[in-house]
């Protein structure tokens, strides 16, 4: 028996965002821009496919799904769906 209210779609439209950096850090003072926009499935592998010491400027957003995918992923997030996504 499946729980339909953990089910994720990973064929939802989203998009990653790469946060401008200096040093490796965040630049708070400018806008992220898209290097990919295509599905939560495509924009989770090229995620995991970054460096990890570079993963925190990446974002993914999507439409919300509760209770698992909220409409910003961190980084963090998305390490968990992508262990995840097999089991989902």
């Amino acid at each position: 028996m499946t729980d339909q209210s953990h089910q994720v779609d990973f064929q939802a439209a989203a998009h990653l965002y790469k946060w401008p950096s200096l040093n490796n850090s965040r630049r708070e003072d400018r806008a992220p821009y898209v290097v990919v926009d295509g599905t939560l499935d495509q924009c989770i592998r090229d995620f995991m496919g970054k460096p990890e010491k570079t993963r925190h400027l990446y974002e993914i957003r999507t439409k919300s799904q509760p209770p698992l995918v909220p409409d910003v992923l961190s980084p963090e997030h998305v390490i968990e769906l992508s262990r995840l996504r097999e089991f989902l």
